[in-house]
């Protein structure tokens, strides 16, 4: 039996634009603790790492392991359950798919072409966003950042997939739209097609990428080249 293609995707940025319902998970934590809120554009500079990463660099500018500096672990987990709670309950109010997202998952599906999420969102809420949106059935296998001990940009994120799926990493590629996609895929060594404006501070010419798109409208002829 011939072995699937499979093509693995990040979510936030990605398939979906969630920064506006992000954004408000973000800003009613702020408020509630007494940090400054941020706008829209502001949160897509944040978003990759997970929750307690994002409001760690909102508020110190840093990575997750300075918000693990915070003294009163109790407030710690406080802000991310707040966070979670509330982003939970609004997940969909604003955010929407990706320019040419449903007609390429649909191409990918009619080529028997195998697709899994490797996202930092949580799972749960990755299941729950993918289902409202309604593109959670196109995908055979759904990976946050709690599935396993490691998660993006730990190559293994990407890789423990593609064995799940009884997959060959030789016949695989990663669509994403940040450094930390970039650098699971590198390090993976599966190809990267990269979103251009992605939920990411750098400039797309410092990440690395294979092919760069502004969204899904013909990506169909760069995945044929792999097939």
């Amino acid at each position: 039996m011939k072995q699937k293609f499979t093509i693995l995707f990040d979510l936030d940025g990605t398939l979906v634009d969630t920064a506006p319902d992000l954004m408000r998970a973000h800003n009613h934590v702020m408020k509630k603790f007494g940090y400054p809120t941020k706008s829209t554009e502001e949160i897509r500079n944040l978003v990759g790492q997970g929750a307690g990463a994002m409001l760690g660099r909102s508020i110190w500018g840093q990575a997750k392991k300075e918000f693990g500096k915070v003294q009163d672990e109790k407030i710690k987990k406080e802000m991310v359950k707040d966070f979670v709670d509330f982003y939970g309950k609004n997940i969909v109010n604003e955010s929407k798919l990706i320019d040419g997202v449903k007609d390429f998952l649909i191409w990918s599906k009619d080529n028997n072409i195998s697709m899994a999420v490797c996202t930092n969102k949580q799972e749960h809420l990755a299941v729950d966003l993918l289902k409202k949106i309604g593109i959670y059935d196109f995908f055979e296998y759904v990976a946050g950042h709690n599935t396993f001990d490691y998660c993006k940009p730990d190559p293994r994120h990407l890789t423990s997939v593609i064995e799940i799926l009884d997959g060959d990493i030789k016949k695989s590629l990663m669509v994403g739209d940040s450094e930390t996609d970039s650098n699971a895929a590198k390090a993976a060594g599966i190809p990267i097609i990269l979103l251009e404006d992605g939920y990411t501070e750098k400039n797309t010419t410092e990440i690395y990428h294979n092919h760069l798109v502004k969204d899904f409208k013909g990506i169909e002829k760069i995945v044929s080249k792999y097939l």
